[in-house]
């Protein structure tokens, strides 16, 4: 069993930064590919970045290749995800998501084993 807490969001101004942490419980984290997820409303979850058990291997959304950078500790039991250079279509509620995979990749929403209780993230124009 992995429990995931997130913290970081919040309301930022077009061109901002923000920084989310996803804290997990266990001692299996450096078993699990790590992704952040987001939603808007009436769509379906969607992977925004994601980092193999590792960390040496990462995978970004196209639309937020070069703004985002997802990193993880696996000492501290945690992932990040640095959002820089924010628009207002990044607006979503962000989840932490653990897959049992070795690999770093688009994910379906069907192949997350444990999902956080998500932050919403609201950029202003």
């Amino acid at each position: 069993q992995v429990q995931l807490v997130e913290s970081g969001g919040g309301l930022v101004q077009a061109g901002g930064s923000l920084r989310l942490s996803c804290a997990a419980s266990g001692r299996t984290f450096s078993r699990y590919t790590m992704a952040w997820f987001r939603q808007v409303p009436g769509k379906e979850r969607e992977t925004a970045a994601s980092i193999n058990t590792s960390g040496g291997s990462t995978y970004y959304d196209d639309s937020n290749k070069g703004r985002f950078t997802i990193s993880r500790d696996n000492v501290k039991n945690t992932v990040y995800l640095q959002m820089n250079n924010l628009k207002p279509e990044d607006t979503a509620v962000y989840y932490c998501a653990a897959l049992r995979t070795y690999y770093s990749g688009s994910y379906p929403p069907s192949s997350v084993n444990y999902w956080g209780q998500g932050t919403q993230v609201t950029v202003s124009s």
